[in-house]
């Protein structure tokens, strides 16, 4: 028998009642995410990191606790905050140094994003190349979710910068540099296939397109968040980001809501 399509949300359901419903507690609270030791954070990093290039540590890697999120909603329209963190550059290392050192740093880079995005209760959608995508649920809390996401994106330049780089440093080996980008919306969990354990599942729609789009317009170690995200923080995290404004050219992309151009912000350092 065919699946049906169990949507949690009905259609329009999911655009701002979050928003309206919680705003109250929102101004009179502090910001969601939790505080989470950074300079444990960074060390533990350094020694992931170091150990990866002095003694060929290989990380345990991360739990896959996504898949099995995905499986128990596939075929649903969730909502959540989609993050995509690339590595800057990274064309130019293979030209620049040994292959095997490539894959090591390519790889801790990666899991370290990971393990970022696990600290801040997001899950880890999958690795691309040197890209992560990662989410964060927001059926139940879009605010949470918006501030548990930012947090972890500003974690991310952190780590990389106070963490992965200094000991990249001892070995001569260039800097790291990102692009992260972040978007909020409604995703459809697929199953590609019968096989209700072993067949791949992956999210679709335009939460994932536009944060890709988002991300892709970024500068090196810059944080770009589109406009449903930005609505949806802390009014504390809110002051930490400003609008961008670009050219028609440069960014064509209009909002599912007004159909006006989609506002993206800009983390201020």
């Amino acid at each position: 028998m065919t699946e049906i399509n169990k949507s949690k949300n009905q259609p329009g359901d999911s655009s701002n009642a979050d928003v309206t419903t919680s705003v109250v507690d929102m101004l009179l609270s502090k910001p969601a995410v939790e505080t989470l030791d950074s300079e444990h954070m960074i060390l533990e990093t350094q020694k992931r990191v170091w150990g990866a290039l002095k003694k060929g540590y290989e990380y345990t890697g991360v739990a896959n606790d996504s898949d099995e999120y995905l499986r128990k909603n596939v075929f649903t329209k969730l909502n959540m905050v989609v993050l995509y963190v690339d590595l800057v550059g990274s064309t130019m290392m293979t030209l620049e140094m040994p292959g095997e050192k490539i894959a090591i740093i390519i790889s801790s880079f990666a899991q370290e994003m990971a393990s970022v995005i696990r600290q801040h209760h997001g899950y880890v959608l999958k690795f691309v190349g040197d890209a992560v995508i990662g989410y964060f649920d927001a059926d139940e809390n879009g605010l949470l979710a918006s501030d548990n996401a930012v947090g972890a994106a500003k974690s991310m330049i952190s780590v990389i910068q106070k963490g992965i780089n200094p000991i990249l440093n001892q070995y001569d080996y260039p800097d790291l540099m990102v692009k992260v980008g972040l978007d909020f919306g409604q995703n459809f969990v697929v199953r590609y296939g019968a096989d209700v354990k072993n067949s791949q599942v992956d999210l679709m729609g335009p939460a994932m397109n536009i944060a890709s789009k988002i991300q892709s317009m970024a500068k090196p170690n810059q944080i770009l968040i589109g406009g449903d995200v930005f609505q949806r923080l802390h009014p504390s995290l809110q002051q930490e980001f400003h609008q961008i404004v670009w050219t028609k050219e440069e960014w064509k992309y209009r909002s599912r809501l007004t159909g006006d151009i989609y506002e993206v912000f800009e983390h201020k350092d």
